[in-house]
């Protein structure tokens, strides 16, 4: 064997490395920009899509634990498809299936590149919650009118950020809020100052978002967070300083929302979107009865009516994810999005408690997507990038705790 021939590997690995470590940033750079959808197709969706494509040049790996991932995500999308041949108008609908195979397929990445490296999951969130600040700051001025261009962050006098709206910008801050909060349990108190102030700023562009469905999943997520951490760590000191966190939190908040509500447009705001149900939601072709009439209708359309029809049938859309797989992809689709929610948070349940480096990424997103489900019964989560952000780290964790049982059982048997 020549010299060349033993050099060579040696020569490769720094390359493979320094390809890994530019990789990674161009992941997080694209996680970044999963804050800043004004339109469709976003320009996240562009950079990431060129990143895929990159990725599977160099050995893009779908084992078999990320495996039924991708074929659920796949009957998905045929049921997608299949519901554009009943359209008597395509118009859009393709465009829409698109977007929604492309994030189908980003799902499927996030999930293959944190089972090669877990260090990932790191450089995902911490990007993920800059970018939570950075558009909620955006949602923040541009309710206040205080910076130029403030309409373009604001809709019905609602701050919805870099969002198209205040209902997607709201959710979207639920996993930046618990992953900077866990940290704030965890972390050196010297790392409490930058913590405290992301928080700060996320909670009130959560609050200045007006969604009762990213309240609700804001203080869900807070209290599961802390429960499961609580049932986690048993130490006193744990749980001195989580009571003494939430009964700063606590005063905290109820200082901010006193300070807001001074404002005449916020208060009175906020007491029409305190009430339960809106007009929108009971009155005639209201929310839930469209939901109602909705389920009727998809009973006798085995492949749905398209994406977007449902709109030009009723008032608005569906409002329902479960509603929204009706008849936007099927019986079909329906099928594999209700096996692939069942399916996702199962895995992360068996997983929850386990004492592995990526265990508090897998924890907070799986409560983080419990809280999506829920709010997906009154309201269409079909196309927000980051839910699928939070299928690809869940599935992409599992893998890594079956890659790591495997190993384990081949080292016992060495």
């Amino acid at each position: 064997m020549s010299t060349a021939s033993i050099l060579r590997p040696a020569v490769l690995r720094p390359q493979l490395a320094a390809i890994s470590i530019l990789g990674s940033g161009l992941v997080a750079l694209a996680v970044f920009g999963s804050g800043f959808v004004l339109a469709e197709p976003a320009p996240y969706e562009v950079f990431l899509t060129g990143l895929i494509g990159l990725w599977a040049l160099f050995g893009l790996r779908i084992s078999r634990a990320t495996a039924p991932l991708l074929a659920l995500l796949i009957l998905f999308m045929v049921g997608g498809v299949l519901s554009l041949t009943v359209m008597a108008d395509l118009s859009d609908g393709p465009i829409y299936m698109a977007v929604s195979g492309f994030l189908a397929l980003s799902a499927v990445f996030f999930a293959a590149i944190i089972e090669e490296r877990h260090r990932r999951l790191r450089l995902i969130f911490d990007a993920w919650a800059a970018a939570a600040v950075v558009t909620a700051l955006l949602g923040i001025l541009g309710y206040f009118d205080a910076i130029p261009g403030a309409s373009s962050f604001t809709l019905y006098d609602r701050a919805k950020g870099a969002f198209q709206d205040p209902n997607v910008f709201g959710p979207y801050l639920a996993a930046p809020v618990l992953y900077l909060l866990h940290g704030l349990l965890t972390q050196p108190i010297r790392r409490a100052p930058l913590k405290v102030a992301g928080l700060v700023v996320l909670t009130l562009g959560v609050f200045l978002s007006f969604s009762r469905a990213a309240w609700a999943l804001n203080l869900f997520g807070v209290l599961a967070l802390v429960f499961i951490m609580l049932l986690k760590e048993r130490s006193g000191l744990f749980r001195l300083r989580i009571l003494v966190l939430a009964l700063c939190g606590i005063l905290f908040i109820a200082a901010a929302l006193a300070v807001a509500l001074q404002s005449e447009q916020v208060s009175s705001l906020f007491s029409n979107r305190t009430q339960l149900v809106q007009d929108y939601d009971g009155g005639h072709l209201g929310r839930f009865e469209r939901h109602r009439i909705g389920f009727l209708m998809s009973m006798e359309k085995p492949l749905g009516i398209g994406p977007m029809v449902f709109s030009t049938i009723f008032p608005e859309d569906e409002h329902n994810i479960w509603l929204k797989c009706l008849t936007s992809y099927g019986w079909l689709g329906f099928a594999a999005y209700v096996t692939l929610i069942l399916w996702t948070l199962s895995l992360g349940f068996r997983f929850l408690l386990l004492d592995r480096p990526w265990q508090p990424h897998l924890m907070i997103s799986w409560i983080t997507l419990i809280g999506h489900v829920g709010i997906g019964n009154v309201i269409d989560t079909d196309h927000w990038r980051h839910f699928y952000m939070l299928l690809g780290v869940i599935w992409g964790c599992a893998a890594l705790e079956y890659r790591s049982r495997r190993q384990a059982r081949a080292h016992r048997l060495a």
